[in-house]
This record gives structure tokens, sequence and C-alpha cells, in this order.
């Protein structure tokens, strides 16, 4: 059985109940009502709120011919049996993170982006003039069991909150970390003790001392969490997840059913949500991190290059032996790392130069 039959016949059964308790798209006179789930809370900041925007997007452009109507992580399935209900059919379409499906598809990690990857516009760069695009929905069809579509992209996330000081790579030893993904993995090969939390569980574990270490995504995103009241110090650079995609993922068989305008219109509107996802938690969260410094006591704090260096040699192992081990990801890996290895002299010689001639001490008005 091929692995997306598989997928297809058990993500029918687990999403059984579910499609019971919702309505089946609606059809009359040229308008279509598809339903939207996703990973997130309704209106998370920056990731559900991006989810909100596609939706809400989509319908306005099709003057209502696609009505997009949103349901929650939690509302129709739960979030990690998302790509299950999409698949097999049970909803026509559903928001997430790439990297949620690696327990199906391990490449689905690196189409999320991995440790010390792509810069964000790097990224977007790839998808559309560096064969990502076309790559990642072919897996997607292969793999998964949906077609893809980039919408959104949380750019530099900051790898976290700690209750304690880290001044070296002895200091993460027996740490005890929450962190997803490759960063994660990185982070127990070099010592410390990396604990797996569904994102409903994060503040009450920091805040229980279940963990000394939390790692979310922006101070926008961060917001709502009440992270510093249980640990200080707030580290740099996001190593982990410079710039994590977010996917769209569409039953097939209902996006053949759409007329070639609304597929159209999908797209431009999946691609208007990743310049969303992308610019509000920039526009929100410089205020927000100043404010935290200056009235709650944060201590922002960088990652020393010692440390850095060790994460970097772990992540590339893991990476390599995920390659060897994986065709998707050797096919996926091979068009990232090459475009990675041509963007990086002239992302140096651009943003890089920039943001350091940025800082010089000239005068300027505020």
């Amino acid at each position: 059985m091929k692995r997306r039959d598989f997928i297809k016949t058990s993500g029918a059964a687990a999403a059984g109940v579910a499609s019971a308790a919702i309505a089946a798209p609606a059809i009359s006179q040229d308008r279509i009502q598809w339903r939207l789930i996703t990973t997130w809370p309704k209106n998370l900041p920056g990731l559900g709120t991006t989810a909100q925007y596609f939706a809400d997007q989509v319908t306005a452009c099709s003057d209502g011919r696609l009505e997009i109507k949103l349901f929650a992580s939690g509302e129709v399935v739960p979030a990690f049996e998302s790509i299950d209900a999409v698949s097999a059919g049970t909803v026509e379409m559903g928001h997430g993170a790439p990297y949620y499906w690696k327990g199906k598809a391990i490449a689905s990690q690196l189409v999320s982006n991995f440790p010390f990857g792509l810069t964000a516009q790097e990224y977007n760069a790839w998808i559309q003039f560096g064969g990502g695009a076309q790559l990642c929905d072919e897996f997607y069809q292969d793999a998964l069991g949906c077609r893809f579509l980039i919408c959104g992209n949380t750019g530099v996330q900051h790898p976290g909150y700690s209750r304690k000081e880290v001044n070296s790579l002895e200091d993460f030893k027996g740490l005890k970390m929450r962190m997803p993904g490759i960063g994660g993995a990185s982070m127990a090969a070099i010592g410390a003790t990396v604990i797996n939390l569904p994102g409903s569980e994060v503040a009450q574990a920091f805040a229980s001392g279940t963990v000394d270490w939390v790692e979310w995504n922006s101070p926008y995103g961060e917001a709502t969490m009440g992270f510093w009241r249980h640990g200080k110090y707030y580290y740099t650079p996001g190593f982990h997840e410079a710039a994590t995609s977010l996917d769209l993922f569409i039953n097939p068989a209902a996006w053949d059913t759409l007329p070639n305008d609304l597929k159209a219109i999908v797209t431009q509107c999946a691609n208007s949500a990743n310049h969303f996802a992308l610019s509000e938690p920039v526009a929100y969260s410089g205020a927000i991190l100043q404010k935290l410094i200056n009235e709650e006591g944060v201590i922002v704090k960088v990652i020393p290059d010692d440390a850095l260096i060790a994460i970097g040699n772990a992540a590339g192992e893991i990476i390599a032996d995920q390659v060897a081990n994986d065709p998707w990801s050797a096919k996926i890996f091979a068009s990232m790392s090459k475009f990675r290895s041509e963007q990086i002299p002239y992302t140096d010689t651009t943003e890089g130069e920039f943001i350091r001639a940025r800082k010089l001490p000239y005068s300027f008005p505020s």
C-alpha cells in the first residue's frame, strides 16, 4: 500500500466522528463554501491571525463565490490530525506548520526550514524562483496526500526565555528545554534535556519549573504568555527557526473541482497571507520588546559563539543522517542547500552589511 493511500485510509477513520459534526460544503448558484481547519487557537497572534486573514481574503476577493469558514484547532479534529482530515476529504483545506507532519513524512521538517538555514526572504525566493513551490507540492501529494501552497513565514524566532543565565556551551548541559524540531534535537545533542510539550502546555510548564528554558516565537506572539514573569533572560539569535514556513494543505480532489479563476484567487491570497504573516510580528515586536526590557526587566542575551558552533555541528549531523536515510529529505535538502550556498555571499553583502552600517555612530534625526 502506498503511503498516501494509507494516510487517506487511516485519516478517514481518525476523522470519522468529526466529519459527522460539520456540514458538507455548500454548492449553489456557483457559490461554494469550504472549511479551513487550523492547528492554532483562533486568532492566535501571528499564526491564527494569518489563517483568518487568508480565509477572509479568499471570501472577499471571490465576492463570496468561494467562502472559507475557519475552524480552530480542536473544533473538528486535534491539531496534529489536521492533515489526515484534509487528505481524507473530511474537510477541504488546512493551515499549519510543515514540521508538524514529521511523524508521517520526516522530510516535512526541511520544508519548514532548518537550523542555520534560509532567511525569510531567501526562503520565499527559493519557493518562487528556486523550484521550491513545485518540489514541496510534489512531496505533499506523494507523501501526505495533499496539495501544498506556502501560506506564511514567521521570520526569525527567538530561541527562548531562560530562568538560568547561560554564558557558555557547558551551561546548556542538563538544562531542561522546550524546543521543537531539529533545533530541539540539536540542543539534546549538546547535552540539554529537551522536553516535548504541545503549545497549550508551554506557559504552565515554564511557570511551574517543569522546564528551565522555553521557546515560542516572537515578542508579539509571546505577548499573552507571560514568560518574562518566570525567566528574565531572553536569548538570541534564532538559529533554530530563522524563517519557519507555514503551509496551506488542500484536498486534491476538492482542488480539482475549482474553476481556474478561483484556484488563482486561493493561490494569490495564500501569497498575500505569506506577506501578512511575516509583517505582523515585525510590526508589533519592536515596541513590545522595548516594553519588556524597560518595564519588566527582561535581559536580552546572546548565545555565545562556542555554543552556536556546537549546535550547528550537531544540526549538521542530524540533517546528514536524515538525508542519508530518506529519499525525499535528500531531494528537498539538495535543492535548499544549493540555494542557501548561492545566497549566503549575496545576503552578507546586502542585508548583512546594511545592518552593520545602520549601527554606525552617525548623527540621525529621531
